[in-house]
């Protein structure tokens, strides 16, 4: 029998209700602040709608409206993200699978020095790593360029160590039975492996694309040409006015339009997102 504690059980829906209002307060006031004039936001910030409505999005998505720097486009910035997101998560993705791949299932001298050696690259930040990265990248010639922007970005340890773990899991009978069968290391990976991890490329797609979406540091550093901004460096450059009024509405519409992609893939992909983390069998 479960002792009933009302007392208790207030106390923790009044920290979850704290908790959801601290987290949906900003977002509440970036909406509301779509909906009021550029004067509105002299004496104080509005909580409540204005007179606007939902127009700005209208006019921003559309193209009919332009900022302070008339070369930032909306559907460019969010095209830009959407690349360098999926670039990243696809090569994230397909890099770490292969090197757990090999690391669990082929025996090689040194494997396991090559394994510790990628998962202490977990204890260098990008921002320890980021002077000598740029140095490369501006040698090579990828300034201002899709791969400089992704490849850089797409080497994960913490990905490889996930899937290490998870094929660590698989009996060995498993892979007795198809080597038996006649398939060979290509046949195993794509026929058996691939479906079976399913549930973990699910989840780390997500995590991966919310990292490529979110990238603000290095899309800063090494892009100095408009047409390759991102909408989430591009929000700062717009409060960048030198002479004019900043247009808050705007920005914030922006952000607001910058936080749907990726609610919308966690949503879509959510009960695989949440299987693959806590799955029984990992």
């Amino acid at each position: 029998m479960v002792e009933r504690r009302p007392l208790f059980n207030f106390c923790c829906h009044l920290l979850l209700i704290l908790g959801v209002i601290s987290i949906a307060l900003p977002v509440w006031l970036a909406v509301v602040a779509t909906t009021h004039e550029n004067h509105d936001f002299a004496t104080s910030t509005p909580l409540w709608f204005g007179d606007l409505g939902f127009s700005i999005f209208k006019d921003l998505l559309s193209g009919h409206t332009a900022f302070s720097d008339k070369s930032l486009s909306i559907n460019g910035l969010l095209l830009n993200s959407f690349i360098m997101a999926i670039c990243i998560t696809v090569g994230k993705l397909t890099i770490s699978i292969m090197s757990a791949y090999a690391v669990v299932f082929f025996r090689f001298r040194g494997r396991m020095i090559a394994f510790w050696l990628i998962f202490f690259t977990l204890m260098l930040p990008v921002e320890v790593r980021i002077m000598p990265t740029f140095e490369v990248i501006s040698n090579l010639g990828m300034l201002n360029s899709f791969s400089g922007l992704t490849i850089p970005l797409i080497a994960s340890a913490t990905a490889t160590f996930l899937f290490r773990q998870f094929f660590l899991t698989i009996p060995n009978e498993l892979v007795e039975a198809a080597r038996i069968d006649g398939a060979g290391p290509i046949k195993f990976f794509f026929d058996i492996l691939l479906p079976l991890s399913r549930t973990n490329i699910a989840a780390l797609f997500v995590i991966t694309f919310i990292y490529g979406w979110n990238q603000y540091l290095w899309p800063l550093l090494i892009t100095t040409d408009t047409h390759y901004f991102t909408i989430v460096m591009a929000i700062k450059q717009m409060t960048g006015v030198v002479d004019g009024v900043i247009e808050w509405n705007k920005i914030m519409a922006t952000t607001i339009i910058a936080m749907l992609p990726p609610v919308i893939v966690v949503i879509a992909m959510q009960k695989a997102f949440v299987k693959g983390l806590v799955d029984s069998e990992k």
